[in-house]
């Protein structure tokens, strides 16, 4: 095995568990004995039309600054995060004011379940429902002290069996259990054992549903992969506080995923994403929060540090009355970003730059300015 060969399986043992094996792309230049050939290097051959070296990659590490909280990536769930204040102007929440509802939506939890998850860690998934869509969203909730007041809430007729099959419970079920634990003589100890000692902020992702970016191995977007790393950061030894991943289901940034659909056409003929939706007479983000900000609000949260690259979003996931504060903004920044892993495409880098240039996203980290 080559050093180079030997290199990449490295790379390869060294990804989280929470990725997916990545294989390599098939259509990479080759040398006559079978060897990769490092794409940059064609650059500098006599015979190619390239005389200057490309521009950065928007996914290597040549772009993303150095102190972009999150670069390296840590061993604890010491995650270092920009403090923001969305009550001042200068506060590093963006320049957009958005529309916020003057009612949060009403949500109330149906189920939760333990899912023990393919890197050894457990998580508990929350179903919501709600009264303003006919959509079943969901909340993915890392650490047992993070409980939903509508779950945990006695309902009238039902039995104890009731209550743990809906997920009602303290502590973890087990064959031959017979009581919930909500109030019985074991709840007292068992609520002790859930609380959250140090009362930590927990960490947490607003995330809109991408079927094709999570699903169907879309190379357009980079989504799935921040799904992977909001979950491996969660899911970090030492985070006591704990993390909630909201999951909404707005498919396409809320115009759904037909019309998304038309919108990659749109692409392939020279539109970028934003583009692409106004000429389908869509917003270029037609998304709303505040089912989110009602769903960290069942979960008992109040001061929440939230995982994102969009500083426009926090005055939206607060709330009309700042229902919820956010007390500090924590860079995304997964694998692919850090040249680490993850994937590289074409129509992801131009979704990237887009997202930057006409969006607002950004990853440098700065103070309250």
């Amino acid at each position: 095995m080559t050093s180079d060969a030997r290199s990449a399986a490295g790379d390869s043992a060294q990804l989280p568990s929470f990725y997916s094996p990545r294989t390599a792309a098939v259509d990479a230049p080759q040398s006559r004995d079978g060897q990769p050939i490092d794409p940059l290097s064609l650059s500098s051959r006599a015979d190619s039309p390239r005389t200057q070296p490309p521009p950065p990659s928007l996914l290597s590490p040549a772009f993303t600054p150095p102190a972009t909280p999150g670069n390296q990536t840590p061993t604890t769930a010491g995650l270092r995060g920009i403090p923001v204040d969305s009550s001042i102007a200068s506060g590093g929440c963006g320049s957009k004011k958005p529309r916020l509802l003057e009612t949060l939506p009403e949500v109330q939890c149906v189920v939760r379940a333990r899912i023990p998850t393919v890197n050894g860690t457990e998580m508990f998934l929350h179903l919501y429902t709600n009264n303003v869509d006919n959509k079943e969203h969901l909340a993915i909730v890392f650490g047992n002290h993070i409980r939903s007041e509508s779950l945990d809430a006695p309902r009238e007729g039902e039995t104890e069996l009731d209550r743990m099959i809906r997920g009602a419970y303290t502590g973890r079920l087990y064959p031959g259990r017979t009581t919930s634990g909500m109030g019985g003589p074991s709840s007292e100890a068992e609520s002790q054992e859930e609380k959250n000692p140090n009362q930590d902020i927990p960490l947490v992702r607003i995330h809109s549903e991408c079927y094709t970016g999570e699903t169907a191995w879309s190379a357009r977007c980079d989504c799935g992969e921040q799904l992977d790393e909001a979950a491996r950061l969660m899911a970090l030894p030492g985070n006591k506080a704990g993390g909630i991943i909201i999951y909404l289901r707005q498919e396409g940034r809320g115009i759904g995923l037909g019309e998304k659909l038309k919108a990659y056409n749109l692409q392939d003929l020279g539109s970028d994403t934003v583009e692409a939706n106004l000429l389908l007479r869509h917003p270029a983000d037609a998304r709303s929060y505040g089912l989110a900000t009602a769903m960290l609000m069942d979960l008992g949260q109040k001061d929440v540090r939230l995982l994102t690259n969009n500083p426009d979003k926090i005055r939206a996931i607060e709330g009309p009355n700042r229902e919820i504060v956010v007390k500090e903004r924590v860079a995304m920044v997964p694998l692919s970003w850090k040249g680490k892993g993850g994937f590289r495409s074409q129509e992801v880098e131009g979704y990237l730059k887009t997202k930057i240039e006409k969006m607002g996203h950004m990853l440098e980290m700065g103070g309250l300015s």
